[in-house]
């Protein structure tokens, strides 16, 4: 059959494949552009599998919105330059916008689905895209929201959020102001979850425990009447270094009193106050002490109960900058939940170590 200069451009821009593998398949079929599409995909496919082993941890979150229902995807590479590539970010809100048509159960029925606006699947998509980028891919996850949603996403795919609310204000900007506001929270302070009232006791229980043992390993942060009953107990046990009693007994009063007493010592410390956790942690005043300290994490983990970052728009927590738009609106507002995706977040990155890769290649 035989082809010209053209068919090999041609066949370039129907696949995106290179020069010079689309004149090898053209060779290969002679000719028959067809053929020669199926052979550059199979191929593909064959590289792709060899790839598919190898470390994705940059990419980019993918979001859509249809009004009625929401979706975040997170689709992986292994660089940052394809990760920014403008077809790259197209196919992952693509695939967004698939999530939210097909609802699909899980991974597996997303990658199965009709991409939207297209007649292949999503893995069939993803692969398309490879044959043009050669490089891993692999959509890591997707979830999708009913109801009304705002969504945020930070420097260009990095960080993706979508907060949900229950309102009968989402058609006005004031609400949409608002709640871009609370996603760029949950992409910059990253909660836990959305109130105090989602912490489950089995978890709070948890909370507690930990943040009882890590004062108890910290002697210098604990109450004073308690510190002083956990030195007392030390020097009766004979467990300070004459130099430290003297610094003690210096110093005993002084709030830098850590700074000069031994390591020796504040561990001596550290493992009276653990060996008498019962004992301790059933005093008032040490009580008092961890229930604020709880208070303080919850205060930090709990989206509602934040402080509001954007200070230059409202002083208070998040709750509370919430249900002053809404005043102001005459509306009613309720936040109901977040999602927030961070790419590459949980994988594990490859370390090169350039200098010894080049003195391999020496050898």
């Amino acid at each position: 059959m035989g082809f010209t200069a053209k068919d090999v451009k041609d066949l370039r821009e129907r696949t995106g494949v290179g020069m010079m593998d689309c004149k090898k398949a053209l060779v290969e079929t002679d000719g028959d552009m067809e053929k020669a599409m199926e052979i550059l995909r199979e191929k593909g496919l064959a590289t792709q599998a060899k790839k598919a082993g190898r470390i994705a941890a940059e990419g980019t979150i993918g979001v859509y919105s249809d009004g009625a229902a929401s979706a975040l995807v997170e689709l992986n590479c292994e660089t940052d330059f394809v990760g920014n590539n403008p077809e790259f970010k197209e196919l992952a809100n693509q695939i967004a916008k698939t999530a939210v048509i097909a609802r699909p159960a899980d991974l597996d029925a997303l990658k199965a689905a009709t991409i939207a606006d297209g007649s292949v699947t999503v893995e069939e998509a993803i692969q398309e895209l490879f044959l043009k980028i050669r490089e891993n891919m692999q959509l890591r996850r997707f979830q999708v929201v009913e109801g009304t949603a705002v969504s945020y996403i930070h420097a260009g795919g990095s960080v993706g959020v979508l907060v949900t609310f229950e309102t009968n204000a989402a058609d006005k900007a004031e609400f949409v102001e608002m709640g871009k506001n609370v996603a760029m929270q949950v992409a910059a302070m990253s909660p836990e979850y959305l109130s105090h009232e989602d912490i489950s006791d089995v978890e709070l229980a948890k909370m507690k425990n930990i943040t009882v043992e890590s004062a108890l390993n910290k002697p210098d942060t604990l109450p004073k009447p308690i510190l002083v009953k956990v030195i007392n107990k030390a020097i009766a046990d004979g467990m300070l270094s004459e130099a430290d009693l003297a610094a003690y007994e210096a110093e005993k009063n002084n709030k830098f009193l850590f700074n000069f007493l031994s390591p020796e010592a504040i561990a001596a410390f550290a493992q009276v106050a653990v060996a008498g956790k019962e004992e301790y942690a059933a005093d008032p005043i040490f009580g008092k002490a961890i229930d604020g300290r709880i208070s303080k994490q919850i205060k930090e983990i709990c989206l509602l109960d934040q402080a509001f970052v954007r200070s230059d728009v409202f002083e208070g927590n998040v709750g509370g900058y919430i249900a002053s738009v809404a005043k102001s609106l005459g509306s009613e507002i309720k936040a109901t939940g977040f999602v927030r995706f961070a790419k590459g977040e949980g994988i594990e990155k490859r370390e090169d170590d350039f200098a010894a890769e080049v003195a391999g290649m020496m050898k």
